[in-house]
Parts: C-alpha cells; structure tokens; sequence
C-alpha cells in the first residue's frame, strides 16, 4: 500500500519537477553569460584595452558563427583582428541540451576601454528546442548595459525552432 501511495506521489511530481531542473539550467546559463560579459567589459575598462567576447569551439580562437552553445572566450584584440591577442584570457563551456543564438550577423562583442560596445550589441537568446515557453534573452546596449531577462513571443518561438 505504501508503495503504491509513493508510486503515485511520484508519478504526480516527477513532470514539474522536471520543468523546475529544466528552467533552473535556463537561469544558470544565463546567469554565468551575464556574469562572462559583465568580466570582459570590467577587464576592458581595468586594462584600458580592446577586449573581445566571442563564441569558441575550441577555447583558442573566435568562431566564425552566431551560435553560442558551443562555448565563448574572452581576450584582448589589441590588433583588431578580431581573435584573441597572445591566447584568450579566459573561455567558457557550453551547455548540454541548451542553445545559445545571437542576433544574426554578430559573432562577437568588443568592449572599448571606456566599458563601451558600440557596434557590437546583441540580443541573445537561450532555450531548448521544443520549449519556448522557458525562454531567456540576455541583452547587451551600446553603453556596455547587460540585463537579463525573459524572452519575448517571438524570440522564444524563434529560438525553440533551432537544432
């Protein structure tokens, strides 16, 4: 009898539980994206160099792609090549199950020494295929402003579409 009381107990809280874990790895994500951006833009304003964020595959150098799911770094592009100067500074992982889409046609970010990232904003959207409803976006401003926040209608159905 009790075991069969447990089975149902269960059976009823196993879903949402699953929808918790699932939105608590959205809101992880996010949050260690905000936390990569707001590193670069002090590391910019601390150094007084051109930094970059961008994504990476391999922790070395910038991709050439708008997906972030596979990774980013973060280095100093004193060149302005667009790839890290003597190796990046910093990188970070991707995440299982979680697409990372920025704004088509922006594949990195550099912030300036004043903590500025004129012409390099973005919108990104986090998600897992199949579940817009959970949708988050992370949004960068021209002054160097990064907020957090849910993802709109149309940019959760957007990102929910991707593999």
């Amino acid at each position: 009898m009790v075991l069969a009381i447990m089975a149902a107990l269960t059976s009823i809280a196993a879903p949402p539980l699953r929808q918790l874990l699932s939105r608590n790895q959205l809101q992880v994500a996010q949050t260690d994206f905000i936390a990569a951006l707001q590193h670069t833009r002090g590391t910019a304003i601390t150094t007084g160099r051109r930094t970059l964020f961008c994504p990476s595959r391999d922790g070395q150098r910038c991709s050439e792609e708008t997906r972030w799911d596979g990774g980013w770094l973060i280095g100093h592009d004193v060149d302005h090549d667009n790839q890290p100067d003597n190796g990046p500074l910093r990188t970070g992982r991707g995440y299982d199950k979680i697409s990372i889409l920025g704004d088509s046609g922006r594949r990195l970010v550099r912030f300036q020494s004043d903590g500025t990232a004129v012409g390099t904003t973005n919108t990104w959207r986090f998600c897992r295929q199949g579940q817009p409803d959970q949708a988050l976006v992370v949004v960068l401003s021209n002054s160097g402003r990064i907020r957090g926040a849910p993802a709109s209608a149309a940019q959760a159905a957007d990102c929910a579409q991707t593999k």
